[in-house]
């Protein structure tokens, strides 16, 4: 059973609301709906409150509720935050930090993983703005469950129509069972441990405007510190250099060279656990000074490899308790996988095919390699796949 804050935007779409809260409720789960102005005029907060058997919340200043801090409570009382429909100026609100109603305030406090269906005319769904705000959200952690295409109340047709109420508790199945898990964790099974993840690329500076480097977003490692920290642990991410926010409840350090990397990594021992995601550069060169010319012809690149962090902690007298490394291959991935297990002295590889657009995607297909077998996971969004390996983490430390 998830425990569900459900915001309702000012759409048409909003009737859709009220059956969600009955099948919500049917599959056992709480639902707590937070009705916006603009959702007013389409549903009523008797109905919604009726449907979710609680009270409906509709007002930032309510002044018994905002004396013991109601918004905040809120905010964290729920496992998933829900936005159904999600207008494109509730959309756009969010993207900008807002915080002036009561639906944009618990947005904004939350820090429980946030889930949004969009649902809007056509040409504001496929709107130069909405879409950048869309981007936004996915980047700083937000769910977006992509719009239905098919006729609209304006007549028009197209993309942009909330899914109906059944399809939308299909697609929410997977996270609710990764946030009932997760709400499971935070009562306690990893408080007191020390989680390190690393994040993102590295940079090896050829000159001082120029770089090696790749394709590493860091969103995964970042999810899994985020999952980490959701589930009581004290989490450490390094990161390379990505414009992501820090996860709350997360202490970052931000490095750029893979032997800064290694540094850091060693300096935050110990730890319990060591999850690491970074894509870290192979090699690296002896930079140059001044930048390189054109009119000098192509520049002879001597290289030389870098440290590799995972055979370091894999021999450190400080190892984690738990070492797990990732495998980003493009072909023969689980052989690729096993045999790093066992050249690195890991615990758990995490292995995934980057041949397609997983490096700076949103979703991510993973096998999870261990001394006992192979574990082919479903592809998912990387939230919920960071969700399902701490879940695993949390199973093998008890």
């Amino acid at each position: 059973m998830s425990r569900i804050l459900l915001i309702v935007g000012g759409g048409i779409a909003a009737y859709k609301a009220a059956e969600l809260v009955r099948l919500l409720r049917k599959e056992g789960h709480m639902v707590t709906p937070v009705l916006t102005e603009g959702g007013s005029h389409f549903v009523t907060p008797m109905s919604l409150a009726a449907l979710a058997e609680s009270p409906v919340y509709t007002s930032l200043w309510d002044l018994k509720d905002e004396t013991e801090m109601g918004h905040i409570q809120l905010s964290r009382a729920a496992d998933l935050v829900l936005v159904c429909p999600a207008t494109a100026d509730l959309i756009a609100r969010m993207a900008g930090g807002h915080a002036d109603d009561l639906a944009t305030t618990l947005l904004l406090a939350t820090d429980k993983p946030v889930v949004i269906a969009p649902a809007m005319n056509v040409r504001m769904w496929q709107h130069a703005a909405t879409q950048a705000n869309i981007a936004t959200l996915r980047e700083r952690g937000v769910t977006v469950l992509e719009p239905d295409e098919g006729p609209m109340a304006c007549g028009e047709f197209g993309p942009g129509r909330l899914p109906e109420p059944v399809d939308i508790l299909e697609r929410l199945g997977p996270m609710l069972a990764s946030s009932t898990a997760v709400a499971e964790l935070v009562k306690g099974s990893l408080a007191g441990r020390h989680i390190l993840v690393t994040a993102g690329p590295t940079h090896e500076p050829i000159d001082p405007v120029r770089v090696i480097a790749n394709r590493s977003s860091g969103k995964q490692g970042f999810a899994i510190a985020a999952a980490a920290a959701q589930a009581g642990a004290r989490v450490t991410l390094i990161a390379g250099p990505v414009s992501l926010p820090t996860p709350g409840g997360v202490a970052r350090i931000d490095v750029e060279t893979a032997q800064q990397m290694a540094d850091a990594v060693e300096n935050a021992l110990p730890a319990d656990v060591a999850i690491l995601v970074a894509a870290v550069a192979d090699w690296r060169v002896d930079a140059a000074a001044s930048k390189l010319k054109k009119s000098d012809g192509p520049p002879t690149l001597s290289f030389r490899p870098n440290p590799d962090i995972l055979q370091i902690l894999g021999e450190h007298p400080d190892r984690p308790g738990l070492l797990i490394g990732f495998a980003a291959e493009t072909n023969d991935v689980v052989p690729n996988a096993e045999a790093k297990l066992r050249s690195k002295k890991a615990d758990w590889i995490v292995a995934n095919d980057v041949s397609g657009d997983v490096m700076g995607g949103h979703r991510n297909r993973i096998h999870l390699v261990t001394k006992d077998g192979v574990e082919d996971w479903p592809e998912a969004a990387k939230e919920d796949v960071a969700r399902h390996l701490v879940e695993r983490i949390t199973q093998e430390l008890a």
